[in-house]
Parts: C-alpha cells; sequence; structure tokens
C-alpha cells in the first residue's frame, strides 16, 4: 500500500499536523517551523492531495487506515484544520491509543447544519460540488479568497494561501469530491463527546465557513473542551494570528494533563 507523503521537523512531544480540504501539508510549512521549535511536528499530505497518491475511495475509514500504517505507532497530539479536524476526530475514535491530545481548528465535527446545531446550509455545499464539476480551478480559487475575505489583509493572504497551494500538484478529483462528501454525511459529534484526552476548539468569529456560533454548540457535546474564538480570525487562524496560535498551543500542550 502506498505510504503518505509526511514530513518531520523539530523535536520534543509529538504532534501531527492534518490539512484541510483541497490543501497539502505545504500550507503549514511557516507555522510549521515556528511550532518545531518546541515540538516534534510531522507534516503530511493526505490521499490525493500534494505529494500523496489518490485512494478510493476517499472515504474517513481509509484515510485513517493510511495515516495509521504511515505514521510512527505512538501517542501524539492530532491537530486537524477544517476537514482535517474531521480525520483527527475519526483517528481518536478508530485509533485512541495513538492519540493523546486533540487540536480542532476551524473544524466542525457535524459540517452542515442540523436542528440545533451550527453549520452550512445543504444546498450552499451541494452548489459548491456542481461548480466544482464545472470549473475546478475556478472553485478552488474561490474557495481560497472565502477563507480569508473578512480580514483587513484579506488580499496579502489570499495571494500567500494561492502561493502555498500551487507549490504542489493539485488535488485529484477523486479527494476533492470525496472530501465534500465526507463534510455533507459526517457526524462526528458521538466521538467528540466520547474523547477521553484534552481537547482544544480554535474558532474564527469572521469564519463564513464554520459559524463562531459552534463555540457555545461545543460545550454541550464535550464539557471539557476547551474552546477559544479569535476575534479577527477567520477560516485561516494559523495564518493570520500564528502567534496567538502558537500561545495557545504552548498553553495547551504544557498545562493539560
Amino acid at each position: 500500500m502506498q505510504k503518505l507523503h509526511h514530513q518531520t521537523l523539530g523535536a520534543g512531544k509529538p504532534i501531527v499536523l492534518i490539512h484541510g480540504w483541497a490543501m497539502h501539508s505545504g500550507i503549514w510549512q511557516d507555522f510549521a517551523e515556528q511550532l518545531a521549535g518546541h515540538y516534534q511536528v510531522t507534516l503530511v499530505d493526505l490521499p490525493g492531495h500534494g505529494h500523496s497518491g489518490p485512494l478510493t475511495p476517499f472515504t474517513l475509514e481509509n484515510i485513517t487506515d493510511r495515516l495509521a500504517q504511515t505514521l510512527p505507532d505512538e501517542p501524539c497530539c492530532w491537530l486537524g484544520w477544517s476537514l482535517g479536524a474531521a480525520v483527527a476526530l475519526e483517528m481518536a475514535r478508530r485509533f485512541p491509543e495513538r492519540v493523546d491530545r486533540l487540536v480542532l481548528v476551524a473544524g466542525n465535527p457535524c459540517f452542515l447544519q442540523q436542528s440545533g446545531w451550527p453549520g452550512m446550509q445543504l444546498d450552499v455545499l451541494d452548489k459548491f460540488a456542481a461548480n466544482l464539476q464545472q470549473d475546478t480551478q475556478a472553485t478552488l480559487t474561490r474557495f481560497l479568497a472565502i477563507q480569508v475575505m473578512a480580514l483587513p489583509n484579506a488580499k496579502a493572504l489570499a495571494k500567500s494561501l494561492k502561493t502555498a497551494v500551487l507549490s504542489r500538484p493539485m488535488p485529484d478529483s477523486t479527494a476533492l469530491q470525496g472530501g465534500l462528501e465526507i463534510l455533507k454525511t459526517a457526524d462526528l459529534r458521538p466521538a467528540l463527546a466520547a474523547a477521553t484526552v484534552p481537547v482544544l476548539v480554535v474558532l474564527g468569529k469572521k469564519d463564513s465557513l464554520v459559524p463562531a456560533a459552534l463555540s457555545h454548540a461545543l460545550p454541550h457535546c464535550q464539557p471539557a473542551a476547551q474552546v477559544c474564538l479569535l476575534e479577527q480570525a477567520a477560516h485561516t487562524p494559523f495564518l493570520s494570528h500564528p502567534e496567538e496560535m502558537l500561545t495557545l498551543l504552548k498553553d495547551f500542550m504544557e498545562n493539560q494533563r
């Protein structure tokens, strides 16, 4: 079975970074280098993204199987951003012995809006999937802009994001459509509720993909979770507010347990 592309930086307590939909691990590079000054940081390209080969079908079960086969068998902090948060939660559900902490960044355990649960509306996600089939490049470009559009330096951040994304091969269509299907159907609230490890959730108040109202819903699902809502951040707080993110992570890594 083909292994996933990954790299490890630094030394210390291990942290695995899992990127979001349509991205690759290069998106973390600057932030990861800062984090690696304190911890051992492993960056992974999900299947069909960046330098990792394809995976069919692109499901949470298959993705986490591939991660478990690729990375060292040791307890780590799993930090997932956006779609990566769903992957991290699935790792905790299926391989609890390999997860000693969870960090969910701009992620929602149930991405679609449900009764009493804030999320994205189904028709918006369906329209996005349809646009993706019609014009993949234009849809991905718009997606990059959406992630930072509420920020004062949105233009510069979008350019930085696009440069990082284009530094590696574009994701394959199976991964793109499979990722959207995961966002549409996965409900990992039971996995979050069952988590017995420390959990940190970082949200952006200006995020147009993961609503800020989630910060009020999450404690009902996992009362022990530490939920932090960054007032000036959107969907990419590790790019727009790296120092705040580093401070939160260092406090979480050192003061839990």
